[in-house]
């Protein structure tokens, strides 16, 4: 096995606790590695774990594992674990993995997982969109789809996600939430292959109309798939969206938690930091090219 081998690539750092008195990996620790990756894997396919679980109705048990050990990860290595969904079979599912330290094989594994009733334990068929997402993503194809639109057609799932954003998870009042200005901007929303919305944010016209200044707002990520890249693909279709119509540039209100996240998409910050609603925010703009 090689890395090019695999899709999905998660990486770690080998740290004190997983090693014995001979500087080495603990053999256990190899399955807890495998184990994290595939965590990891859900992400890959911006499926938040528990939500998806319920939706399709059952869970997802390991039944088997197999390891091959050909050489030992030491303290501080980085190690590369990488993972692929090499079969589905009717409720069973089986996973090839390696762990590479600069490209160097050092475990293989195998681990089959059953899909069952979460109570009894006992085994269902895979679902169909379930299946279909698995071997999209080994498949190379796109797990996500972002939609820009109204609130009419798009307001049912950016609710959702900031609705479980910022009033259940941040505390924000919901008078403080909703307002008018939903009924008039420009909506995107990310959803997965399952049709689960998982971010969302929102554009409207800042100043007067013809200003050439958009402004980005109430954008909100599922916490499961923060630093997976659904936001990025949020902020880029507003960016379009406000190219399309001729602005010049858009200004946003950043959470302090969210700056970094904003400055690798080219936003600058501007003026004093503030409090909205008890949140400290920053205010940030990029020009549109």
């Amino acid at each position: 096995m090689k890395p090019s081998d695999f899709r999905f690539h998660h990486p770690l750092r080998v740290r004190w606790g997983e090693v014995d008195v001979q500087q080495i990996v603990f053999n256990p620790h190899y399955l807890m590695y495998f184990d994290v990756a595939v965590g990891d894997y859900w992400r890959a396919l911006a499926m938040p774990y528990a939500a998806a679980m319920r939706l399709l109705d059952g869970d997802i048990f390991l039944r088997k594992t197999t390891v091959e050990f050909n050489a030992s990860a030491q303290m501080e290595d980085r190690l590369d674990v990488a993972l692929r969904c090499d079969r589905i079979g009717s409720s069973s599912m089986t996973f090839l993995g390696a762990i590479f330290r600069d490209h160097q094989l050092l475990v293989t594994g195998e681990l089959v997982y059953v899909f069952a009733d979460p109570v009894a334990k006992t085994s269902r068929p895979v679902p169909a969109p379930l299946r279909a997402l698995m071997e999209g993503y080994e498949a190379g194809e796109p797990v996500t789809e972002v939609r820009t639109g109204d609130w009419a057609t798009l307001g049912e799932g950016a609710r959702a996600v900031r609705e479980a954003v910022f009033v259940q998870e941040q505390g924000i009042a919901r008078e403080d939430e909703w307002d008018e200005a939903d009924h008039t901007a420009v909506h995107a929303l990310v959803t997965n292959r399952l049709g689960m919305p998982v971010a969302t944010g929102r554009l409207l016209i800042e100043g007067a109309p013809g200003s050439g200044t958009a402004r980005i707002g109430r954008m909100a990520v599922d916490r499961t798939l923060r630093g997976s890249g659904v936001g990025r693909q949020v902020v880029q279709a507003l960016e379009q969206a406000a190219r399309a119509r001729g602005d010049t540039r858009v200004v946003l209100g950043a959470q302090r938690s969210a700056e970094g996240f904003y400055g690798r998409l080219g936003y600058t910050p501007y003026g004093e930091p503030y409090d909205e609603v008890g949140i400290p925010h920053v205010g940030m703009a990029r020009a549109l090219g």
